[in-house]
């Protein structure tokens, strides 16, 4: 039987997934993970242009999410290394869920305590403090995905997981800006302690997923190779899982390694300079809360929920190639918009096209990454590969403050959809390789 004779799941049975246990349990896990990321990155993007700091300056202070793109450094870590008195009652994996949680809580009620207009340092520390916190529940969280259930489940834990991060993410980005205003009231310009009272409120949502640890199941143990001294140690946990990695996939890893590199590039670059547009295009606080939270969450869960349904029935390369254009795309109506001026409808189309998009990407990505990893090394693999995923857009985006003041908003978004061409031709090149390529067992620990 051919790979297409083979029997597709009916709509019925992939839909039913996502009621799973570990399906629900994902969701809850997903919005602890995606809560921190806006606020360090996006919505504090919108704090510092309120607060009168220029676009070069919050472009630089971006590179505090290259912290997620080195998670990799530590990933073995939480793969190997045992929390005194923790884990020998959680487990492993969420031992190191519960302590990082508790990390990024601590942190954002830093950052709720500072006030850039007086000095930057202290709410810059924080927010390092925050992603450093924020990417070990990332390593941690991922290993606990992929052990908790088969690679065949794994795009609808994807999909959860990623309706579970956009929810925090709209929370985080406009459900903040909301919380912002109302402490606000009529009063004009930056409010810090407006701020302050809306981060503490993010500071408090945390509680969901340390909640959500406490109750879920540790996944079964994964049997490790007993390390002897020093040199085997930094063997088995840092040597082995990538020599695993390009053991399985030889010259084919390198193709997967440029596409992970690439995928999110659009869109990573351009979200910087999403804040201070809206900003500088004279949307309100309550505009932007709104747009994002009624529409924005509709299309992301829309996209999240197809993007895993399509890539269940259709195979996960087709679909991530439909995210990656996509996502190229819906930068093109950010110019387009920058172009037409203030126009809340017009705001309303555009954010909702960019969700949408966005969430068939990032549910097609989730699973393939997740069906790279072998589950010997699926904390520090995955690590890899979602710090790969950063490292680079990154990196570029912290000089998007410096390309919009020389070439404007429009000239910006126009290049940043031009950035997703060659990431059309490496999905084909890579979907061919998937199917044509070597199939190597993941070697025994």
């Amino acid at each position: 039987m051919t790979t297409s004779d083979t029997v597709r799941p009916g709509w019925r049975s992939a839909v039913r997934v996502y009621l799973a246990p570990e399906s629900l349990r994902m969701l809850a896990l997903g919005f602890s993970a995606g809560l921190p990321l806006l606020l360090v990155l996006g919505t504090l993007s919108f704090r510092l242009r309120e607060a009168g700091v220029d676009r070069s300056t919050i472009g630089y202070l971006s590179w505090v999410g290259l912290a997620y793109g080195f998670k990799w450094v530590w990933a073995p870590l939480v793969d190997r290394v045992p929390i005194p008195l923790l884990t020998r009652r959680l487990g492993r994996r969420r031992s190191w869920l519960l302590l990082s949680q508790l990390g990024v809580t601590a942190a954002l009620a830093g950052m709720a305590l500072a006030d850039p207009r007086a000095a930057l340092a202290p709410l810059v520390g924080c927010a390092l403090a925050v992603a450093f916190a924020s990417a070990t529940q990332d390593i941690a969280l991922d290993a606990y995905r992929i052990e908790s259930a088969p690679v065949q489940a794994q795009p609808a834990l994807a999909a959860t997981y990623q309706t579970g991060y956009r929810l925090a993410m709209i929370w985080a980005g406009a459900g903040v800006l909301w919380l912002a205003a109302r402490a606000q009231g009529a009063n004009a310009g930056y409010d810090n302690a407006a701020w302050q009272a809306a981060y503490l409120a993010m500071a408090a949502s945390m509680l969901l997923g340390v909640a959500t640890v406490l109750i879920s199941p540790e996944p079964a143990p994964m049997p490790l190779a007993p390390a002897r001294g020093a040199a085997e140690w930094v063997r088995s946990a840092l040597v082995a899982p990538f020599a695993d990695f390009f053991r399985r996939y030889q010259w084919h890893a390198a193709l997967i390694l440029a596409l992970i590199a690439v995928y999110r590039i659009s869109d990573v670059v351009m979200g910087i300079m999403a804040n201070p547009f809206y900003v500088d295009m004279g949307y309100t606080k309550d505009e932007v809360a709104a747009v994002t939270k009624v529409y924005g969450v509709a299309m992301t869960l829309a996209g999240a929920f197809v993007g895993g349904a399509l890539a269940l029935r259709f195979g996960v390369m087709r679909i991530l190639m439909l995210g990656a254009l996509l996502s190229a795309l819906t930068n093109l109506l950010f110019a387009w918009l920058a172009g037409l001026g203030h126009s809340v409808p017009a705001l309303i189309a555009v954010v909702s096209a960019d969700n949408l998009a966005s969430g068939i990407a990032s549910a097609a990505f989730v699973g393939y990454l997740s069906s790279l990893t072998n589950v010997s090394y699926s904390a520090t693999q995955y690590a890899l590969f979602s710090s790969l995923m950063l490292l680079l857009p990154k990196f570029i985006a912290g000089f998007s403050g410096d390309y919009v003041n020389a070439f404007g908003y429009a000239g910006f978004f126009t290049s940043t959809a031009l950035l997703g061409l060659p990431v059309l031709a490496l999905v084909a090149l890579a979907a061919r390789v998937r199917g044509s390529g070597p199939k190597v067992p993941p070697a025994p620990v």
